[in-house]
């Protein structure tokens, strides 16, 4: 895997050993970076099933300023910290091995509000509605902030959660990629 653009561009991460994770394909992170921007000025994201961080490190690379990574897995948590020193931007992120519902409880504590929340949980055990309806109920995500789905093509959500509504959906192979605002 490698990053796609941005200060750490063609640099290449690490994936998560073995097949408990999924990692997003550079077309398909391509395809999302240009949809909702290829860049960004600042800003606060949430990676909440993040793998090895190949979404939050990109969002870096394009500008973000930090990213929250969650993920159940220890070794998910040690690659992520890996690939953020090899690129040296650990100071930009913030880690957490935790089920995804303490990482959305303890961010709706802490009343943080991202502009940019990457859902990418396992395809067989989807929540993305549960997950949806707590970030609009916790106002978790910013004026004009985006929140990405990855799901399996079949699966189906809700058009509006809250002030959260859907505004595109893409197909790729297996995969559909479906986009809110808020």
């Amino acid at each position: 895997m490698r990053i796609v653009a941005g200060a750490y561009r063609s640099r290449t991460i690490q994936p998560v050993p073995g097949n408990t994770t999924r990692p997003t394909t550079d077309k398909i992170k391509e395809a999302i970076f240009s949809r909702i921007g290829p860049y960004f000025d600042g800003g606060q994201m949430l990676d909440l099933f993040a793998g090895s961080g190949n979404m939050g490190l990109e969002a870096i690379s394009r500008g973000m300023n930090e990213v929250w990574f969650c993920d159940s897995n220890v070794r998910a948590i040690q690659i992520i910290k890996a690939n953020a020193n090899s690129l040296k931007c650990e100071a930009q992120c913030h880690f957490m091995k935790a089920d995804y519902r303490m990482m959305l409880k303890r961010m709706a504590q802490e009343q943080r509000c991202f502009s940019l929340i990457y859902l990418d949980p396992p395809y067989r055990k989807q929540r993305i509605d549960e997950i949806l309806s707590f970030v609009s109920e916790h106002s978790l995500l910013a004026e004009e902030g985006s929140v990405i789905a990855e799901s399996l093509r079949e699966d189906e959500f809700s058009s509006q959660y809250g002030e959260i509504t859907k505004c595109k959906e893409a197909i790729y192979g297996i995969t559909k990629i479906t986009y809110y605002k808020r």
